[in-house]
């Protein structure tokens, strides 16, 4: 078993808080992926994970063994860096190898694994060329050879698909969540890309200012956000927030819209009680308004600003009073700026969020919005 567990890690830098009272659990075989902005902590945790950098406070457990305070080469794991870290002046099977060697296994075990890593990664007619003599692409596959090639209960990776051009990353993202599949390691992934983070990991962990907002599946991190910051840092375009005044009326709970007026669910309805009179934001995805250009009962009539034809859809830019908002239409659709369209927000894709706090008002306490 590789599980990994961090107990409120805490680490500074001077007086920058790096980590805060962080926890996080990684089952056994588990891809996790560490997403937020430049400065979040994400990387900090992953070095500290590493053995590259210790906790000021907090335990760090892996496969139920305490390895806070291990150094890296004791905690049976193997990293891949985000600048690839290959030596330039040995061949590409000696860098495959260079673990392995310094751990000093057999010869025979040692060209056993490079091959098959360097079959798993398709480089296996690379093995004599140096690293000056290959593309980008080709040496962040040597480096995730050398990684797999350790045959690791963990595997770490600090954003190793960054230094790439947008269609090979296209490509080895692809290829990447295949390969960790295969190997079946316990794998910790480190991205600012949240297309990355949607589409590979088995449970994001979204950071900001040194702390997990909210960690779940992809889906229930896009759908539903725990704050206004994940929803504003998810998705591109991100969550569109409109202001909102919550109020009664004829024994109903409802959320105004300056003159437009939503009705929440029976049971959204009685957790939204306990802000009558105050305001809220009203959350929902460009993909999920609907949009006219004719007058419709219950819509809101709004203004165009900008038309995108993005190929796949339109990406228009409306005007909701002070709100700019974006809106996710069929290629087909057809508007322009300047005009009046109206828009309906259905009342089952909207994420009602605390003004004051950001935080997601839900109707219960049994749905996981942020990590423990």
């Amino acid at each position: 078993m590789a599980d990994i567990i961090v107990e409120n890690a805490y680490k500074t830098f001077g007086k920058v808080i790096a980590i805060k009272n962080v926890s996080l659990t990684v089952h056994d075989k588990e891809f996790v992926v560490l997403l937020g902005p430049s400065g979040c902590g994400k990387t900090t945790l992953l070095r500290a994970i590493a053995g590259l950098g210790l906790v000021d406070s907090g335990r760090i457990f892996i496969g139920k063994r305490d390895v806070t305070y291990l150094p890296p080469r004791d905690r049976n794991l193997a990293m891949v860096f985000q600048s690839y870290a290959i030596f330039p002046h040995i061949r590409v099977f000696d860098n495959i190898a260079f673990g392995l060697k310094m751990k000093r296994l057999p010869k025979e075990q040692i060209k056993e694994r490079v091959e098959r890593a360097a079959e798993l990664l398709h480089i296996e007619n690379l093995l004599d060329r140096y690293p000056g003599q290959m593309s980008g692409g080709q040496r962040q596959r040597v480096a995730v050879a050398r990684a797999i090639a350790m045959q690791s209960a963990v595997l770490l990776m600090d954003e190793p698909l960054s230094n790439l051009d947008a269609l090979l990353r296209l490509e080895m993202r692809a290829e990447l969540k295949a390969l960790l599949q295969q190997i079946g390691a316990t794998t910790i992934y480190v991205t600012h890309d949240q297309i990355e983070a949607l589409s590979m990991g088995d449970r994001i962990a979204v950071m900001n200012q040194g702390e997990i907002l909210q960690f779940d599946n992809p889906t229930r991190v896009y759908d539903l956000p725990a704050n206004h910051f994940v929803g504003g840092f998810i998705g591109n375009p991100p969550m569109n927030f409109l202001k909102g005044h919550v109020e009664k009326r004829e024994n109903q709970v409802v959320v105004r819209l300056r003159d437009y007026f939503l009705t929440p669910s029976e049971q959204m309805q009685k957790a939204l009680l306990r802000y009558e009179g105050q305001p809220i934001y009203v959350g929902i995805r460009a993909e999920n308004m609907q949009a006219y250009n004719q007058p419709q009962p219950d819509a809101l009539k709004v203004q165009v600003k900008v038309v995108e034809p993005l190929g796949a859809q339109n990406l228009i830019t409306i005007e909701f009073g002070e709100d700019v908002l974006k809106i996710s239409t069929h290629p087909d659709f057809q508007t322009e700026a300047g005009s009046d369209l109206w828009i309906r927000l259905p009342i089952d894709k909207i994420r009602w969020m605390d003004f004051n706090t950001g935080r997601a008002i839900v109707p219960d306490l049994t749905e996981a919005v942020a990590a423990d």
